[in-house]
C-alpha cells in the first residue's frame, strides 16, 4: 500500500478520509503543488506511451497531472469520485476536447478491456481498494502498456526543517495523533509499491525521484494544510485551533515563510500479461 504523499499513512477509514477533499476542493485547485515537466518527459519515455496514445487517469482530482498529459497531445479519461473536484478539473481542461473527465470512482467504473496504453494515478493510488486496484489496472491496459504511480513527498533536509521541528508542539497541543517527522530522503525508495510486481500482471519499468523547495507564506501554508485529509478530518474547532497557533508560530518565529522541501516519486510498471 502506498503512504498517503505529504501527509503520512492512511490509518483511518480509507474511504472518509477520500471524501474530505470535496470540502476543499477549490483550495487543493489553489494550494497543492503540481509535479515537475521532468517527471513527464520520463513518463513518456519509460513507457513508450504513443503519441496521441489513449491514457487512464484514475483520480484526477481537479486536474493537476491532467494538464500536463493534455497539453502533450493525449487522449485522456479521468475518473474522480469527488463532484466538485471533478467539476474543477472539467473547468481546467475545457480546451482540450481529448479529455473526459467522468465522475465516478475507479471501483464502480465498468472496465474497458485492453483499451489505454497508460494508466496512471497522481497522488491517488493509496485511496483504491487494494484488492482492485492492480487487477483492475491490468485489464483496462493493453498488453505491453504500462501503471504509472506518482506522488509528491514531503522530505527533510538539514538546515531547512527547523520550523517543522519546533511546530511539533503545535501538533502535541491540539492533534497528538498527527505529531511526526518528514521522511528523510535517503528513505524514499522505500516508499515505492513493491506488490505491483508480487501480482505478476507487471514488470518494474523504473522509479525516478525529482525534488524541489517550495516557499511559502503564511496564508499560502496555511491552505496547504487545509488540503490534507489527515488535517481536514479534525474536529472544526480543533483545526481551526490548530491553523491559528501554526499561523502565529510562523509569522512571530520564522518571519512569515516556511521553506518546504518536496519530492516527487515515480513509479512505472509494464503489464506482462
Amino acid at each position: 500500500m502506498l503512504p498517503a504523499p505529504a501527509e503520512g499513512w492512511v490509518t483511518t477509514d480509507r474511504q472518509a478520509l477520500a471524501g474530505t477533499f470535496e470540502r476543499s476542493a477549490e483550495l487543493y485547485d489553489e494550494a497543492r503543488p503540481g509535479y515537475p515537466e521532468a517527471l513527464f518527459d520520463d513518463l513518456e519515455r519509460l513507457s513508450g506511451v504513443p503519441v496521441g496514445g489513449r491514457i487512464l487517469e484514475i483520480g484526477c482530482g481537479t486536474g493537476k497531472a491532467t494538464l500536463p498529459l493534455a497539453r502533450r497531445g493525449y487522449r485522456v479519461l479521468c475518473l474522480e469520485p469527488g463532484a466538485s473536484l471533478a467539476a474543477i478539473a472539467r473547468r481546467n481542461l475545457v480546451a482540450f476536447p481529448a479529455v473526459e473527465v467522468r465522475t465516478s470512482t475507479f471501483e464502480d467504473w465498468k472496465v474497458e478491456h485492453d483499451a489505454f496504453d497508460l494508466v496512471v494515478a497522481a497522488t491517488s493510488f493509496h485511496w483504491l481498494d487494494p484488492d482492485v486496484r492492480y487487477r483492475k489496472s491490468a485489464e483496462a491496459l493493453r498488453t505491453g502498456g504500462c501503471a504509472a504511480v506518482f506522488w509528491n513527498a514531503h522530505a527533510q533536509l538539514p538546515g531547512l526543517d527547523r520550523f517543522f521541528e519546533v511546530v511539533q508542539e503545535v501538533y502535541r497541543r491540539h492533534a497528538p495523533e498527527m505529531v511526526g517527522a518528514p521522511a528523510k530522503p535517503g528513505n524514499l525508495p522505500a516508499l515505492v509499491d513493491r506488490v505491483f510486481l508480487d501480482t505478476g500482471w507487471f514488470e518494474e519499468t523504473g522509479v525516478r525521484h525529482y525534488s524541489w523547495t517550495e516557499t511559502y507564506d503564511t496564508g499560502r501554508y496555511l491552505k496547504l494544510l487545509q488540503t490534507f485529509s489527515d488535517h481536514l478530518a479534525l474536529p472544526t474547532r480543533t483545526l481551526r485551533r490548530l491553523l491559528r497557533d501554526i499561523g502565529e508560530l510562523i509569522d512571530q518565529g520564522f518571519g512569515g515563510q516556511v521553506a518546504r522541501h518536496v519530492v516527487a516519486v515515480l513509479q512505472i510498471a509494464r503489464k506482462i500479461r
